[in-house]
């Protein structure tokens, strides 16, 4: 069982389960307003010409996207469709440039040992993307719409998924104010599209240990913001702080809380974890931190190795008495963190050969690679 704790004032801060509740039921009630359409993609596969042991996280167009538009002021989708990847064409005036209004994102699909292709859990990208489409006054494609569009653009660029154990085809889906608006209100009509590339580790360190930067000057998120849905006016704030950091020999920046200051939320772009004996501990999810598919999946394989798993307020004090210390995200997978700078001390963790979260990570994997039953059916398979 995962222990929850946060209190009341925090609590009320982010009512996240009526807004589940209310997406939940749209979730079951939405029209499917696409299907898996054929495309004048070729079924023979021609691998591009690429150093896969050299995949970094950076970008690499592919053959095709999926896009479709908002079609009444109901919100519905038109039939989506597989055009050739290219720039797309926007209004100066668009909801997304003039306001942000706008998410995106992050799944990835992957080459199984006997060819195979599988998405993992993106069902929980579909539902994430819908409450933060409600939290930024959006209509959203159903949970069903959403999963063909990314099943659609992982076929049509099947050639660009690695090999097994090579990387992955990562897969950004978009949700954005398309239509034209002046003034403050949400726009009269929304694209929803999606893209992909092939990609190895996202940090330039590859699988070495990260080397955290707690910074007291910048924040990632307030309390009331968007900092619990994948906005798009997330991410641009932080990249002061992380050029600062990386400018000092850091791999990225550890946040605190916007209020007192001395809690610890989560890294740039993925979540963090703390391990002392047997208990795994990770920030409360209150409104400021994003809720990643990744962080759920770990909680939830490390309840079925035996694990006490806790949901709560931590603060940065704790990192100097953590055992070890992890981050977890789609893009970075389960990375281990060698070092934590805080108040000028640097905070050192042994890496040894059997971290809790090289377990935990090699479990992640082992389903996904289907070399570990999938009881709980994360593992779509496409092809």
């Amino acid at each position: 069982m995962i222990q929850r704790a946060a209190p009341a004032s925090i609590r009320k801060l982010f009512e996240f389960s009526s807004l589940r509740r209310q997406v939940d039921f749209r979730y079951y009630t939405a029209q499917v307003a696409t299907s898996l359409r054929p495309c004048n993609y070729s079924a023979d596969e021609v691998f591009p010409v690429v150093d896969w042991d050299k995949l970094g996280f950076g970008f690499t167009p592919t053959d095709y996207m999926y896009i479709t538009k908002s079609c009444d002021v109901a919100g519905n989708f038109k039939q989506g469709q597989l055009n050739g990847y290219d720039n797309i064409q926007l209004s100066p005036s668009a909801g997304v440039l003039n306001y942000g209004q706008g998410l995106f994102e992050g799944t990835k699909a992957y080459r199984q040992d006997n060819g195979g292709l599988s998405l993992f859990r993106p069902r929980e990208n579909a539902i994430r993307m819908q409450i933060g489409a409600e939290r930024m006054c959006m209509p959203y494609p159903s949970t069903d719409q959403f999963v063909d569009a990314v099943k659609q653009t992982a076929l049509a660029n099947k050639r660009w998924i690695p090999p097994p154990g090579k990387g992955s085809l990562y897969i950004r889906p978009l949700l954005y104010g398309s239509g034209s608006i002046l003034g403050l209100a949400p726009a009269p009509e929304y694209t929803f599209l999606v893209y992909a590339c092939p990609v190895g580790n996202y940090f330039k360190e590859g699988t070495a240990p990260l080397n955290l930067y707690v910074d007291e000057e910048f924040h990632r998120a307030s309390r009331g913001g968007a900092g619990g849905v994948k906005s798009i006016t997330n991410y641009a704030p932080v990249l002061r702080a992380i050029r600062n950091a990386r400018e000092r020999g850091f791999s990225d920046v550890l946040y605190l809380d916007s209020v007192n200051k001395k809690y610890i939320e989560e890294v740039s772009s993925c979540n963090i974890f703390l391990v002392k004996g047997k208990v795994i501990s990770t920030p409360i999810a209150c409104g400021t931190i994003l809720e990643g598919v990744t962080r759920k999946s770990i909680m939830e394989i490390a309840i079925d190795l035996g694990y006490q798993v806790e949901e709560r307020l931590i603060e940065a004090d704790e990192l100097i008495s953590a055992d070890e210390v992890f981050c977890t995200g789609t893009a970075v997978g389960v990375a281990p963190v060698g070092s934590i700078t805080y108040k000028g001390q640097r905070i050192e963790y042994k890496i040894r050969s059997e971290l809790v979260c090289k377990k935990l990570y090699s479990t992640l994997v082992g389903i996904q690679k289907r070399h570990i039953e999938d009881k709980r059916d994360w593992i779509v398979d496409i092809e």
